[in-house]
């Protein structure tokens, strides 16, 4: 009798605010349905930075068909980073504080259904991106963004309510930077690459952006009155801040961004700083499959 397929679960012990219980429960939940769809469930919890892309990589090697990445965006990115360009699939089960690429994908919050989703569904292609050698699916970004990315890492406690008291007070402080765009001196509040719409928490920052079209929306917004902020922060969820007179976007499958000193960056929302001040931002095009 042939032996059954493997499908490899890589969870993350310290994502989101669910208690240790429930991602035990989460994972024996896992092993069971995996079981029922007829494969042999692999579940390896990550020790590290990093350990998730070492653990996705020799999943490839070994020819496993079907990856599932448990935690937040970080997870996701570093499973998903090694497994683009092979006919691995990612499934995404999300436990972060944002999710920014399942909400854009449309796969399930709820745990126990993104399992069932993950394991039931369909490879379907898509995009990813670079800024400089720091692969990214959901968005990159300057300015504001990544501002607020540094200091939200900082925070002792996550979560949708420590991000929004963060976004607060970095407003409050943040000053627009002056950046060289594609040769083209700008002062910008943020600069934003796009492969998915938002960054997480259904903050739409590029709302018509398509995840398999070959493009990153290159979203500018530029510099405001401080009481325009409220009605940004409100188009912003209401995914209609291309309405605004300060956004701007563009099709782009390629850019370059300087600036005379370190560039503060996030991709995925991980805090990044380039010291030499100068980015590469790109597209891959059709380099992941995705289980939706």
């Amino acid at each position: 009798m042939a032996a059954l397929p493997a499908v490899l679960a890589i969870i993350n012990p310290l994502s989101g605010t669910a208690s240790a219980g429930a991602k035990a429960r989460l994972s024996e939940y896992i092993a069971r349905q995996a079981e029922a769809s007829s494969y042999t469930p692999e579940l390896v919890v990550t020790e590290g930075p990093g350990h998730a892309t070492e653990l996705a990589t020799q999943a490839v090697s070994r020819g496993i068909a079907r990856v599932l990445a448990v935690g937040g965006d970080g997870t996701i990115n570093e499973t998903a980073r090694a497994l683009r360009q092979s006919n691995t699939a990612l499934g995404i089960v999300p436990l972060g504080s944002g999710n920014g690429l399942a909400r854009h994908l449309g796969v399930p919050l709820n745990p126990e259904r993104a399992v069932q989703s993950a394991l039931a569904g369909r490879p379907v292609v898509v995009d990813s991106a670079m800024i400089n050698e720091h692969p990214f699916f959901c968005t990159a970004g300057f300015g504001f963004e990544a501002y607020v990315a540094h200091a939200f890492a900082k925070q002792p406690v996550r979560g949708l309510p420590t991000y929004v008291r963060t976004s607060a007070n970095a407003f409050m402080r943040y000053k627009p930077e002056r950046y060289v765009v594609n040769g083209i001196e700008k002062t910008l509040f943020s600069l934003t690459f796009a492969n998915a719409g938002q960054f997480g928490n259904n903050a739409w920052m590029a709302p018509t952006a398509n995840i398999a079209d070959g493009r990153l929306e290159q979203c500018e917004l530029r510099p405001f009155p401080m009481q325009a902020g409220g009605m940004l922060a409100w188009r912003l969820f209401n995914k209609s801040i291309d309405q605004s007179p300060y956004w701007q976007g563009t099709g782009v499958t390629h850019a370059t961004v300087q600036a005379d000193c370190p560039l503060l960056i996030h991709a995925d929302g991980e805090p990044l700083t380039l010291a030499d001040g100068k980015a590469d931002v790109r597209i891959l095009p059709g380099s992941l499959l995705v289980l939706l």
